[in-house]
C-alpha cells in the first residue's frame, strides 16, 4: 500500500503490504508493535499477524515494508529485493557500533584523504565482497544476538559473509563528512561499509546518518509516516 492507493479499502486479514517511513529513534520492532496494536483494535482481533521485511537500525530512517495477515508468508520475498540507501559517513573517527548510536572510541588523521583517493577506495567495494557484520547487530551466535555479547563486553567471532554492492556513489565530499548513495543486496550492513572504508583510507569512519530510499520497486516517496498512515485509515 503506497500513497497512490490510499483511497481503496484495506483488507488487513487477507494481507496488505504497508510502506512506512520509519522515524529516527524507533526500532523496526517498535513500528511493528505500535501498528500491530493499532490495526488489531481496528479490525477487532486480539493480535493480527504483522511483520517487517528487513530491519532498519534505530538511528536510521526510511522505507520499512510491513506485511499483514496472510501476506506475511511473502516477507522473505520482499527481504530478498535489492536495497538503496543514502546517508553520511564521518571520517577520522570510529565507534563500537560503527554508527552514531555509541560514542567515539578512537580518532584518526584525515589529511591524506583526497576526493580521488576516496572515489578509488569506494570502487573497491563494488561487486560481491566479503563483509563482517557489526558486533552490535542482531546476527545470532549460538542463538544469541551479537549485540548482547557486545553490551556485556564478551568477545565472540562473527564470520564474514558474501554481500553484493551494485553501486557506490559519493554525492558530497566535505571532510570530515562524506555523503553517499549505495544500492546493495539483502544482508549488507552499511555500518560495516563505513568501518571498512575507513580502514581502506588508512583512517577511520563511522555511519553518522542513514536513510533507506528504496526496496525493489518500492520507494520512500510512496511511504507514509506512522501518523499519516493512522490518519488515512481512520479518515478514509
Amino acid at each position: 500500500m503506497g500513497k497512490s492507493t490510499k483511497k481503496r479499502a484495506f483488507d488487513f486479514i487477507s494481507g496488505e503490504a504497508l510502506l512506512i517511513n520509519k522515524p529516527i529513534g524507533w526500532t523496526s520492532f517498535d513500528v511493528v508493535n505500535h501498528l500491530r496494536k493499532f490495526i488489531s483494535r481496528l479490525v477487532g482481533v486480539k493480535r493480527i499477524k504483522l511483520g517487517h521485511a528487513g530491519t532498519l537500525d534505530p538511528m536510521a530512517t526510511g522505507l520499512l515494508i510491513l506485511c499483514t495477515g496472510k501476506l506475511t508468508k511473502r516477507i522473505e520475498e520482499y527481504m530478498g529485493m535489492e536495497k538503496e540507501y543514502t546517508g553520511t559517513f564521518f571520517l577520522g573517527a570510529t565507534t563500537p557500533s560503527y554508527d552514531a548510536e555509541t560514542e567515539i572510541n578512537e580518532t584518526f588523521k584525515i589529511d591524506q584523504i583526497t576526493k580521488e583517493l576516496l572515489l578509488n577506495a569506494a570502487k573497491k567495494f563494488q561487486g560481491t565482497i566479503e563483509q563482517v557484520p557489526p558486533k552490535y547487530s542482531a546476527i545470532k551466535i549460538d542463538g544469541i544476538p551479537a549485540y548482547r555479547y557486545a553490551r556485556d563486553n564478551i568477545e565472540v567471532e562473527i564470520k564474514s559473509r558474501a554481500v553484493t554492492i551494485y553501486s557506490f556513489d559519493i554525492t558530497r565530499f566535505d571532510l570530515p563528512e562524506v555523503d553517499f548513495k549505495i544500492v546493495c543486496s539483502k544482508g549488507t550492513y552499511i555500518r560495516s561499509v563505513a568501518r571498512d572504508l575507513g580502514v581502506a583510507l588508512s583512517s577511520g569512519a563511522y555511519l553518522s546518518s542513514l536513510c533507506r530510499t528504496r526496496i525493489g520497486e518500492y520507494r520512500l516517496e510512496d511511504a507514509y509516516s506512522i501518523d499519516e498512515f493512522k490518519s488515512i485509515i481512520l479518515n478514509p
